[in-house]
């Protein structure tokens, strides 16, 4: 039987733009200054023993985007190569999701990097790449092999979707994809491949079949997923609890998410663990103002909102419970504009640090 979902209201539907802008985005030093203050400079560093001995690890969504790498936001001066601030990084945190897989196919040879810059216990979630899950690519961000085997008229596209693809050209973008992780596969470090399905991905026996093909088409690689919907429909009334059991069925972990509501590519605060092995929970924030924007607004800027302590602490009993019911559970700020997603990573981790050691005194 599929878990049944548990939602709870938007808090912020009340409050006005200015309101969110002056509390959710006070800058970097005011985001530092509370993280200091409440000294949780260590917090998060290792993975949290949730209950029945389940492990809780808690990162951020990206640890590159320039906002990030400013001088001064999260770094030390000394971290000032890409091997140096992953180092950093996974002193700090104990697990990471990659975004540039979405743009980029990965590489073996930057697999193996990551494998000897981090410790063997530290873990990589990975984005699918954008034609994994429907959606276009950049032409020219195809590995040059690629490009070169294109169709004339499809070289000259500037976007790409899979269904534009020749079949031996498709399934050889889902083989270099594959390839370009093992590596992380073969060292134990690959958490999963969150497939994010875009917002005009909703519910029906054709979309449920994709990602059945999906999930058969990375298994023999030792690739595990995850889902994540954007589109409301998946989670109203009448699918929500079909939704549920179809992932249950596929054993196929639901990507939990905290973000703004009332869009059509809004999904509730469900807690659902699906599979046994995995859950996950992504924070998006909850900038309502840019959450949907397009033309040229940078990607950073829809997820630019620090959470307060209240809003974190909705999430502390859920996150809890979500772990009780699998062996790993990751928790991963997406709000990541400068340090606001590793600064509310800290928080939260010393919230739930505080909240089992309460369970296990009491119990």
């Amino acid at each position: 039987m599929a878990p049944r979902a548990r939602t709870s209201a938007a808090p912020l539907a009340h409050r006005t733009a200015d309101d969110l802008d002056a509390t959710h985005d006070p800058g970097p030093d005011v985001a530092r200054a509370r993280l200091e203050a409440a000294a949780l400079d260590d917090a998060a560093t290792e993975p949290l023993d949730g209950p029945g001995g389940h492990r809780i690890r808690v990162g951020t969504a990206s640890w590159t985007d320039p906002t990030m790498t400013a001088a001064g936001v999260f770094y030390p001066a000394a971290a000032s190569t890409a091997e140096d601030r992953l180092g950093y990084y996974a002193s700090r945190f104990p697990v990471v999701e990659v975004d540039a897989t979405y743009y980029a196919l990965p590489s073996r040879r930057l697999s193996e990097l990551w494998v000897e810059r981090t410790p063997p216990d530290f873990v990589f979630d990975i984005k699918a790449h954008a034609l994994l899950t429907g959606q276009p690519t950049e032409t020219k961000r195809l590995p040059m092999a690629l490009r070169e085997a294109l169709p004339e008229t499809l070289a000259a596209k500037a976007r790409l979707y899979a269904k534009d693809l020749p079949g031996e050209l498709l399934a050889e973008v889902w083989h270099q994809f594959a390839d370009g992780l093992a590596p992380l596969a073969e060292a134990g470090q690959l958490g999963a491949v969150f497939l994010q399905y875009p917002k005009w991905f909703f519910t029906s026996s054709e979309n449920r079949d994709a990602i059945r093909e999906t999930k058969a088409a990375l298994e023999p690689f030792g690739l595990r997923v995850a889902v994540e919907f954007r589109n409301q429909s998946w989670f109203n009334e009448k699918n929500a609890e079909r939704t549920l059991r179809f992932l249950t069925d596929e054993h196929i972990p639901l990507v939990m998410v905290d973000g703004p509501q009332g869009f059509k590519s809004s999904v509730p605060p469900v807690v659902a663990v699906t599979a046994p092995e995995l859950a996950v929970v992504r924070f998006h924030g909850r900038r309502t103002a840019t959450w949907e924007s397009m033309g040229g607004l940078p990607t950073v800027e829809r997820f630019r909102y620090l959470y307060d302590e209240r809003e974190l602490g909705e999430w502390v009993p859920r996150v809890i419970e979500a772990s009780g019911g699998a062996e790993d559970t990751h928790v991963l700020m997406n709000n990541c504009y400068a340090n606001y997603g590793s600064t509310n990573a800290r928080e939260l981790a010393a919230m739930l640090e505080h909240e089992l050691a309460a369970h296990a005194a009491s119990s």
